[in-house]
């Protein structure tokens, strides 16, 4: 066993090519056991169902709008309802590409993202080598790979791919490599609205550091894919801002939702969203939440006083909420998490990132909160890879606590596999 370990430590641990893989395979290994052979084996809960063994688990939600256009095309009406044409065209398009070899879209969908969130993992991990050093970039990759809305990254959604494209545009502009940069910066664009945030990331970063004229031609230029969807728009519905008003029927209005952050905010603290009544169903949950937050207070006030057995504590009572709250406090959880902690990391691990890394993030984070909703807050901010890193970065000071979160991850990355599997809205 000695020997295991020694040999684990030394090729896999210290191993640049290794690693990305190892933490890829693991952390998906979780996901493809649970959601193909755990869950076909559960009961079926009120208002989900009991999935089939096979990839259909991985096709629910947003799945179904890609679906239909990789088949049918896009369709828009401009109703406020829903219409698929709110779906950027890059991973649909993929999906029909590799559908026209023969491929079903379960499998064309599936293979896609998971390959490209593999990329994904080997693009941040030598990006924050470059910049940050091996340990940091170790830990950037782990928590990519672990936190519990990597789950999107297994499934039939566009996380994966944007991950990788925006992080390679990203790394390229860290790099001065400009044709790339406007190259991965437009396919970013032509992947997720929140792409758009990378052309001022880039012009701003460019003023910031007195980069060449090229560098703001690059910066421009990414906005190459979300003109060439707005001229499809264009010549499809006669409407060239089709995919903004299509948005509608997701976030009725546009700006920051302060009634949806109070509602996020009553659903954590006291389990109800019910702001006119304020009923409480669940006492224990209370309890359970006063206690942790107590507790968090205490370990931060005296944290020079207290051992390591102290935080050990702190994370089984933060184990034993996760495990019995329901699952609108961990979707609203994560939510919360992903965007306030998120931008706690930035800050905090600011000086250690390149400009262009924080100032995408600074962009991004604006951009969802003036979308006009907390719907799927949490994993749109996961897309945004900066939140991450500064993540990543920060917990490599804190090896110890770093292990326990991502225990934490690990139990929230199961628990939203089964969950979505199960057809449960989880983001």
């Amino acid at each position: 066993m000695a020997e295991i370990q020694i040999f684990i430590k030394k090729v896999v641990w210290k191993n640049d090519f290794l690693f990305p893989t190892i933490i890829w395979l693991v952390s998906r290994f979780f996901i493809w056991v649970t959601m193909l052979l755990v869950v076909p084996h559960l009961s079926a809960p009120s208002q989900g169902v009991t999935p089939q063994f096979g990839l259909g688990v991985f096709d629910a939600w947003d799945s179904v709008h890609y679906r239909s256009i990789a088949t049918s095309g896009y369709e828009f009406s401009d109703d406020g309802k829903q219409h698929n044409l709110a779906f950027f065209p890059l991973f649909p398009l993929a999906i029909w590409l590799f559908m026209r070899f023969g491929l079903s879209f379960e499998v064309a969908g599936t293979l896609i993202n998971n390959l490209a969130f593999f990329a994904a993992l080997y693009c941040i991990y030598f990006w924050v080598e470059e910049h940050c050093g091996t340990k940091e970039a170790r830990w950037a990759t782990a928590v990519v790979a672990w936190c519990p809305l990597s789950m999107f990254g297994t499934v039939i959604y566009t996380e994966g791919l944007y991950l990788l494209l925006s992080t390679a545009a990203l790394r390229a502009f860290d790099q001065k490599q400009y044709y790339w940069t406007l190259l991965w910066g437009a396919m970013a664009t032509a992947t997720r609205p929140t792409g758009l945030a990378l052309i001022p990331a880039f012009l701003l970063a460019a003023w910031k550091q007195r980069r060449p004229l090229m560098a703001y031609v690059a910066g421009c230029g990414s906005a190459m894919g979300v003109l060439l969807f707005s001229l499809y728009c264009a010549i499809q519905f006669g409407n060239p801002f089709g995919f903004i008003h299509a948005q509608r029927g997701w976030r009725p209005s546009l700006g920051f939702d302060g009634q949806g952050w109070l509602n996020m905010l009553l659903q954590i603290t006291v389990g109800t969203s019910n702001l006119e009544s304020l009923s409480i169903n669940n006492y224990l949950h209370l309890l359970l939440f006063g206690v942790v937050v107590s507790y968090g207070y205490c370990l931060w006030r005296f944290r020079k006083q207290l051992n390591f057995l102290a935080v050990w504590g702190f994370y089984g009572l933060s184990i034993c909420l996760l495990i019995l709250a329901d699952d609108w406090f961990i979707y609203n959880f994560l939510n919360g998490v992903m965007v306030c902690g998120g931008t706690y990391m930035l800050w905090h691990s600011r000086t250690q990132l390149t400009p262009v890394t924080v100032i995408y993030a600074l962009c991004g984070i604006s951009l969802l909160l003036a979308s006009g909703g907390t719907i799927s807050l949490g994993r749109l901010a996961y897309g945004i890879v900066s939140l991450s890193v500064a993540c990543g970065v920060f917990l490599s000071r804190y090896p110890r606590q770093g292990y326990l979160s991502l225990g934490l991850f690990a139990i929230l990355l199961v628990r939203l596999s089964v969950k979505f599997a199960q057809e449960l809205w989880v983001g």
